[in-house]
This record gives structure tokens, sequence and C-alpha cells, in this order.
């Protein structure tokens, strides 16, 4: 089964010739799921709680999503009903424990990743409910918010974690559930500074792309930076707060890398007049295409899918 989710190439119907003016985007708000149509229409929306840290998109067009920070949800985009849901808070041993999700995948065999922040571990549910693997995470800072955001699973089979509080990116193996490999993201000799918009400054990592050349992309979260890191931990391409023309990024959050071999950034928390995805041509930087919806959508925008046209 072919799914769309944003840490991979994911635009159903995408032509890279033209590709900025066929983006239809599905987003999530504060209080609802909306699809925007490339002149800024609203072309579909439902209600939803609690916003979300991770957005999928099905071969049969459901839509699959966090709802409270615990609930992991399916959803028939025809119709808006539930057609499949999960409550980490109360399931697989979790009843009166502190938990939230922020990354969920997905798998092709049917099943569906969830990573646990709070308990500490990844797992692999059936669509009973069934617990099928449990992998437990190192966490050094712990905290139900912060252990985790996002984490997929790789063709290896091992898991690529985002550890935010840590400020670390593991690979875990999918065998012993031992680490194989890390990447502490570097704070480049500044000092922290609190908050969630360009101002602060951190090393709270949000996501992490497993390249086809076998190097890390990594979106650093409150660091305003991408980095692309070698297998020996070596940084071999950046990009940094005020790289890119007009744009200021604040929270870099999810990464797609389209097939032109174009980056799709997220930009969280940047305030009204910035850009909450920015598209940029890899070698040169150039800002191609940039979605600023912030009336419809606020300052919160932390996960997205590019779709392809009708």
């Amino acid at each position: 089964m072919r799914i769309l989710t944003v840490m991979s190439v994911c635009l159903a119907g995408f032509t890279p010739a033209n590709a900025f003016a066929e983006y239809r985007v599905l987003a999530v708000g504060i209080d609802k799921l909306v699809i925007v149509k490339p002149d800024g229409a609203v072309e579909w929306e439902m209600p939803w709680k609690g916003g979300t840290h991770d957005l999928h998109v099905l071969d049969n067009g459901n839509i699959m999503a966090i709802r409270n920070a615990h609930e992991v949800v399916e959803v028939d985009r025809k119709t808006k009903a539930e057609v499949w849901s999960y409550n980490a808070a109360k399931s697989n041993g979790n009843s009166g424990k502190p938990v939230e999700v922020h990354a969920i995948q997905p798998l092709p065999d049917g099943a569906v990743m969830i990573a646990e922040s709070g308990p500490g571990r990844i797992i692999e549910v059936d669509r009973s409910g069934k617990l099928l693997k449990s992998t437990a995470l190192v966490v050094s800072k712990p905290d139900p918010h912060r252990d985790t955001r996002l984490a997929r699973k790789l063709d290896n089979g091992n898991y690529l974690v985002s550890h935010e509080g840590d400020g670390v990116i593991r690979e875990y193996s999918g065998k012993d559930g031992k680490v194989v490999w890390e990447f502490p993201v570097p704070m480049f000799g500044k000092e922290p500074k609190p908050g969630h918009g360009p101002e602060a400054f951190g090393n709270q990592a949000f996501s992490a792309i497993r390249l086809k050349n076998g190097n890390t992309l990594i979106g650093s979260g409150n660091g305003h930076a991408i980095l692309e890191v070698t297998p020996e931990k070596k940084i071999v391409w950046e990009v940094h707060q005020n790289d890119l023309q007009g744009v200021t990024l604040a929270w870099v959050t999810t990464l797609t890398v389209l097939p032109n071999g174009h980056l799709v950034i997220g930009n969280c928390h940047a305030g009204p007049g910035q850009p909450q995805l920015v598209e940029i041509e890899r070698d040169s930087r150039h800002v191609v295409w940039t979605f600023d919806q912030f009336d419809l959508l606020g300052n919160d925008l932390t996960n997205s899918v590019l779709l392809g046209k009708m």
C-alpha cells in the first residue's frame, strides 16, 4: 500500500515543471483540518480537536491524524466519518499514565506505528488494537510532551526518531531496539533563548528523513535550520534562519523532498507576514513557492501534506 506522508515524496498527480501552480495543501489549524486550493480557497474542511503533529493521506483518500494528543484517527474524507481509531491513553498498558502521541505511520501491512511520549516507546498495532511490537526509546529528559516529535519506520525496519526534548535524532534497530546511530543537533555556539517564534533558539529537533544517499535530513525545530548529515555525522548541507530571501525561519517542522529535488519546509510559529510553508531549490536555495494562510490556520501550523491535482 503506497501512503502519502509529510516526510517523503508525497504528491499524487504532481508535475515538477509547474509544481508551484498545482499544490493543494492538507493542513491542520487550531480547530480544523482543511484542504486549501492553489488559489487560496478552502476546498474541504472539518472540525478537529487538540491539533495534530502528524498527518497522512492513504491511497483510498482517507486521512489519518492525531486527535486530542493521544488518539489516532482515520477519517473518510468524503463523509467525514471516523472509520478507525486507537486511544493510546487507554490501550496496551497505558491506562492512568500520561501519554501523548506526536508521530504515527500507517504501514504497508495494514498495521500502524505509534510513537508514545510518556511511556517512551514505539509500538505497532493492528486494526483491532492488538499490540504487535514494542520498542523502548532512550529518553534523557523524560517529558510526555517532548519525548518525541516525528518518527518513521525505515525501509530496513529500523526507526528514525526525533527526540525534541533531548535535541537528538536516534535510529533504533527494528530487531533488538538498540540505538544504531544518533546525532545531537548542534547549538552552533549559541545560547538557548526561550519562546516559540523567531526570537527563540535551541535544538529541539522536530523531524528527520533518511535520504536515498544514506544521509539524514533534519528539521531542527527552534534551531531555525535544516541540516543534511552524513552517516559519519558531518553536516554537508544546511539552511539557517535568514538564508532564504524574504523568509524568516522560526520553528522548522515537517520536511518534504519533491520529485524534482526541491525541498518544502514547514515554518511554524513564524508570525503574521511569514509563510507557513516554503519551497526552495536545493542548490541555489532560491524560494520557488510559499504558502501563507495565517488568517485561516493561525500561528501553529506544524504539519501538512501536499496534494496533486483534483
